[in-house]
C-alpha cells in the first residue's frame, strides 16, 4: 500500500491516521493516535455512540435484512423481498465507517468487530469478477444491468461510502481485506466511467470525496482524475428526469458556474465537498473559489441559525435565498453532516476560522438534536418549530411521526450519525507548521511530536479553557486557539510555574489566540471566551420570523420545549433586555444509556 498521506513508517508503526488527510497544504488533521477525547461533551457523545448507538444500528440492520439482500446475490433470495430502496447497502458501510473508529480508539466490543468480519467477508463473496458490488442490481431475477440507472440507482454512491469505511478501516489499522473490495469495486468504475468510458454521473453525489481519499491513500491516480471528472461533467442536464429537473441533482449548472447553493440539500453538500478535496489536490484555485463562494452563499441566505440545511419538505431542497420557514423546515440530519463535511475541507484549504464558526453551529445543533438522549431514537428532519395539532405543517401524518423514532424504512441518517460521532477526534485539532491549532476546544489529551498537552474545559457551557502542557521537545512551537465568531470579549495568557503571567492579545483580528514559545511541562494557555446569553434577531429579508428572536448562548441555540412548559409556547413574550439575568444551567449527558 502506498500511503501519500501520511508517513508510510509512521502508518506501519500503528498510527491511527484521520478520516480526511490532505496531501497538500499546511494543516495537517490529527488523528486518534494523536488526540483521545477525554471528559467533557464529545467525549461523552462517543461513549454513548459507542455503548449504545451502534448495538442499535447493528440490531436495526439485522432485523431490516441489510447483510441477507446483500447475501441474496450469491445464495439466492429465498423468502425476501426485494429491496425497497437501490441504496440500503450504504446503510452497513456508514456503521462500518463508525466500527472502524471504534477500533482505531480501541474502543469497539467484540460484537462490533465480529460485523465488521461477517459484513468483509459477505462482501467478498457477492463481490462480481469485474468489481461490482450492489444488492439491488445483483439480486437473482433482477432485470437491472450494472451502471442501468445512473439517476436513481446510487450505484456510485454506494461505492462511495464503501471508499470511505475502507479507507477508515484502514487508516485504523485493519487488515485490509476491505479496502481490496473497495478498490476492486472502484476499479470498476474507473473503467465505466474514466477514459474511454461514459461521460455521465451519478444522480447522488457522494463518490467524488470518497475517490479523492482513496487516492490519498493509495497514491492511485485514476481515482483522483475520476473525482474531477465527475465534479466537472455535472451542469449539463444528463441526469433530470420527467419528475425532477436538473437543479434538483446539480446538473444545471457547471459547479464553477452556479450562481448559488440549490437543489437536493445533502447531494449539493457532499458535491461541494468532493469539489473541495479534487480542488485542494489538484491546486485548482478556481474550483476552490467556487466552493468557498457556495459555502458563503449557503452560510448567508440559507442557513438556518441552528446550521440546518434545506428549508423545503418538497425534494428535500434548499429553497431560495432567505426561504427559511420554522415549522417547515427540513434541515435533514444528512445535510447537516454533509455540511460539517463540507466546512471542515475548506477550513484544511484555507486555514480560515468561519468555516470551524459553522461547523460549530451545526455540530452542536442541527446535527445534535438528531439523536436522543438515550442514543436509540432519531429524527430525519428538525423543523425549528413544531406545534400541538399542526403535524401536517411539518410534514407528518400523526402527531406521534413528531418524535424520534428507533429507525427509518430509509434509514440514512442513524448509521450516518454513527460514523460522524466515531470521528469527532479527527476534527479537534491539526498541525499547521510548527503550531498545535485547536479548532475546536473540548476536553482532550493532544499528543505530537513536538508536544503534548491536556484540554480542560467545560466547553461549550462554559468559555474557560485551560490548555496545559505534559511534555516538550525543548523546540519553539505555537499553541493556537480559535476564537469563535460569536465572541466579542476574551483574555488570554500563558502561564507557568517558572515564569510571571505572560497576557496576550485575545482580540486580533483574525481571531486566532497565539502562544509561540519554548514550552515547558507547566506551562499553560488560558483562554477565556465571554458567554453572554444573546437574543439573535434574522435577516430583515427573511419573512417566517419577523419580530421573533432566537436565544443563544456561546455555540448552541437554545429551545423552548413544550413538554416542560406550563403554557403554550407560541403565546411566550421574550424581553431581550432580561436576558443578562440569564442563567443557563447544563444538562450533560450521563450513563447508563
Amino acid at each position: 500500500m502506498a500511503v501519500i498521506g501520511a508517513d508510510a513508517d509512521a502508518v506501519r508503526g500503528g498510527e491511527r491516521r484521520p478520516a480526511v488527510l490532505p496531501t497538500t497544504g499546511s494543516r495537517r488533521p490529527l488523528g486518534a493516535s494523536a488526540v483521545t477525547l477525554d471528559g467533557g461533551l464529545l467525549a461523552a457523545w462517543q461513549e454513548r455512540n459507542r455503548a449504545r448507538t451502534i448495538p442499535h444500528a447493528i440490531a436495526s440492520m439485522t432485523a431490516a435484512g441489510n447483510l441477507d439482500d446483500l447475501r441474496a446475490a450469491v445464495d439466492g433470495p429465498g423468502e425476501r423481498p426485494v429491496p425497497r430502496y437501490p441504496f440500503l447497502d450504504t446503510d452497513v458501510y456508514k456503521t462500518l465507517e463508525g466500527i472502524a473508529y471504534e477500533v482505531g480508539r480501541g474502543a469497539a466490543s467484540p460484537e462490533m468487530r465480529a460485523y465488521l468480519d461477517e459484513a468483509t467477508d459477505v462482501l467478498e463473496r457477492v463481490q462480481a469478477d469485474d468489481g461490482y458490488i450492489g444488492s439491488y442490481v445483483q439480486r437473482p431475477g433482477s432485470d437491472r444491468e450494472p451502471w442501468s440507472d445512473l439517476a436513481w440507482g446510487h450505484e456510485l454512491y454506494n461505492l462511495g461510502h464503501l471508499i470511505q469505511a475502507a479507507v477508515a478501516d484502514s487508516r485504523q489499522g485493519g487488515d485490509g481485506r476491505l479496502l481490496a473490495v473497495a478498490r476492486r469495486f472502484a476499479d470498476a468504475a474507473v473503467r465505466a466511467f474514466g477514459p474511454g468510458g461514459r461521460s455521465e454521473v451519478c444522480g447522488h453525489p457522494e463518490v467524488e470525496m470518497a475517490l479523492v481519499e482513496l487516492y490519498r491513500e493509495t497514491g492511485e491516480r485514476a481515482y483522483l482524475d475520476l473525482a474531477s471528472a465527475f465534479v466537472d461533467r455535472r451542469g449539463h442536464g444528463t441526469v433530470a428526469t420527467r419528475i425532477f429537473p436538473a437543479e434538483y441533482f446539480q446538473d444545471a449548472h457547471p459547479f464553477r458556474e452556479m450562481p448559488a447553493v440549490t437543489g437536493h440539500a445533502v447531494r449539493m453538500a457532499y458535491l461541494a465537498a468532493g469539489a473541495t478535496d479534487v480542488a485542494v489536490e489538484t491546486g485548482d484555485a478556481g474550483l476552490l473559489a467556487a466552493s468557498v463562494r457556495l459555502f458563503d452563499d449557503a452560510v448567508r441566505t440559507r442557513l438556518y441559525v441552528t446550521g440546518g440545511l434545506g428549508s423545503r419538505h418538497s425534494d428535500e431542497a434548499i429553497g431560495d435565498a432567505y426561504e427559511l420557514p420554522s415549522e417547515r423546515s427540513y434541515s435533514e440530519t444528512c445535510a447537516a453532516i454533509a455540511v460539517m463535511q463540507w466546512a471542515w475541507r475548506l477550513f484544511l484549504a484555507t486555514g480560515e476560522p468561519r468555516f470551524l464558526d459553522t461547523y460549530e453551529t451545526v455540530l452542536l445543533n442541527a446535527y445534535a438534536v438528531g439523536l436522543s438522549a438515550d442514543g436509540a431514537g432519531f429524527f430525519y428532519d428538525n423543523p425549528l418549530q413544531r406545534r400541538p395539532d399542526h403535524h401536517a405543517q411539518s410534514g407528518a401524518e400523526t402527531e406521534g411521526e413528531l418524535m424520534r423514532r428507533p429507525w427509518f424504512t430509509c434509514p440514512c441518517c442513524p448509521p450516518n450519525i454513527v460514523r460522524w460521532m466515531s470521528e469527532l477526534q479527527d476534527h479537534v485539532a491539526v498541525q499547521d507548521g510548527d503550531d498545535l491549532v485547536i479548532a475546536h476546544p473540548t476536553a482532550c489529551v493532544i499528543r505530537t511530536e513536538a508536544i503534548d498537552v491536556r484540554v480542560t474545559t467545560a466547553y461549550p457551557w462554559d468559555g474557560s479553557v485551560r490548555v496545559e502542557v505534559l511534555r516538550a521537545s525543548g523546540a519553539e512551537s505555537g499553541i493556537v486557539i480559535r476564537r469563535p465568531g460569536w465572541c466579542r470579549a476574551a483574555t488570554a495568557s500563558v502561564q507557568g510555574a517558572d515564569r510571571a503571567a505572560t497576557e496576550l492579545d485575545a482580540l486580533g483580528a483574525d481571531r486566532w489566540i497565539r502562544a509561540t514559545r519554548a514550552w515547558a511541562a507547566g506551562d499553560a494557555l488560558v483562554v477565556e471566551l465571554d458567554m453572554p446569553v444573546r437574543a439573535l434577531g434574522s435577516h430583515p429579508h427573511l419573512d417566517a420570523t419577523r419580530g421573533t428572536r432566537a436565544v443563544a448562548r456561546g455555540p448552541i441555540v437554545f429551545a423552548v420545549e413544550q413538554e416542560d412548559a406550563d403554557a403554550p409556547v407560541d403565546d411566550l413574550l421574550l424581553d431581550p433586555r432580561d436576558l443578562a439575568a440569564a442563567r443557563p444551567v447544563p444538562l450533560p449527558l450521563a450513563a447508563p444509556w
